[in-house]
């Protein structure tokens, strides 16, 4: 057996390994230490009120930002504002707890049980509002959090497809723009039109989604541009290992150990997840971050892109007249 194969053969058994503790530590990790941490929290209600509430809640230890406010109107509307991701109200029939299960139906879950188990050591219950609704159609969230996934394959696929057919310069940009934009429509068609997951403006739900698979396939196609094929592995790499188990969406951002919630929302499958919600069922309170950080990846991929076919297209031209020169010299 030649040094050749060896070498393949070694380089096989280490790397598999390798790969599969590293997806199961990105995957497996966020999900076994899934618990708030600064998640930001509302208290209304007057000063005199509220304190024995917020010392409750303080009693958990780095697990809420406490967000005050004078009275339950002022906190449903940063709830709609997505400031906060629920509020306990210090009313006069006892304490209430606001909920947005649209923001995440785990977070809300976690608040009701939080909130319940602290009014049962105090001998008194807790009633339960959800100010944003998930869909009657996705009220766990589970459809819409299964849709993250397949938006990133479709970018990775998009930009390895551009790549291994050989399209360069303004024709791999076109591609990707096209496909890009036909993701979003198809994904808007089944997750709004069909299965009823996604309820805000359908057009801007379709442009959120391709933005989404623009921003991955962009920078699958701006990294082989620049170091060849590898650039896909690198690229569809980081997406799936560190942007999808790190997104929070099936939680939230704040419910992953850090610094993988802020990690993911730099991430396109985060700030994607973080995008739509917001647009989807909060009339777009919250989404210049996520827009802006897709827009940036979106911008960076497709102008790589460009600067990787005008390289190449530099080094072809250079390269006859060299051969050239050399010729001559002979000569």
């Amino acid at each position: 057996m030649s040094a050749t194969p060896t070498r393949r053969l070694m380089a096989v058994v280490v790397l598999v390994p390798v790969l599969a503790a590293l997806a199961l530590w990105a995957f497996a990790w966020p999900a076994a230490r899934t618990a708030p941490r600064d998640l930001p929290l509302g208290v209304a209600g007057p000063p005199a009120a509220t304190a024995q509430l917020e010392k409750q809640l303080e009693r958990r230890e780095g697990a809420f930002e406490i967000h005050r406010y004078a009275d339950e109107a002022a906190a449903r509307d940063a709830m709609a504002d997505r400031t906060v991701y629920g509020a306990v109200v210090a009313a006069p029939q006892g304490p209430e707890l606001l909920t947005a299960s649209a923001a995440g139906p785990a977070v809300a879950q976690f608040l009701q049980q939080a909130v319940a188990q602290q009014a049962a050591a105090e001998g008194t219950q807790v009633r339960t509002v959800d100010v944003v609704a998930a869909p009657a159609s996705d009220p766990r969230g589970a459809a819409f959090n299964a849709a993250v996934l397949p938006l990133a394959l479709a970018g990775i696929v998009a930009g390895a497809v551009v790549t291994v057919l050989g399209l360069r310069g303004v024709r791999a940009v076109t591609a990707l723009l096209g496909a890009s934009a036909l993701v979003g429509v198809a994904a808007a068609g089944i997750a709004h039109s069909w299965l009823g997951v996604l309820t805000g403006d359908w057009w801007t739900e379709a442009a959120v989604l391709g933005l989404s698979a623009l921003a991955v396939s962009g920078a699958v196609a701006g990294l082989a541009a620049l170091l060849g094929t590898a650039g896909i592995g690198i690229a569809g790499g980081v997406v799936m290992l560190l942007g999808n188990p790190f997104s929070g969406a099936t939680s939230a951002p704040q419910m992953l150990p850090e610094p993988a919630g802020a990690i993911g929302q730099w991430l396109p499958p985060g700030a994607g997840t973080t995008l739509l919600r917001s647009v989807s069922y909060f009339d777009g309170a919250a989404a210049t971050g996520p827009a802006l950080t897709l827009t940036w990846w979106a911008a960076l991929g497709l102008g790589a892109v460009l600067l990787g076919s005008a390289l190449r297209a530099r080094k072809a031209s250079g390269e006859p007249a060299a051969e050239g020169r050399d010729l001559a010299a002979v000569g």
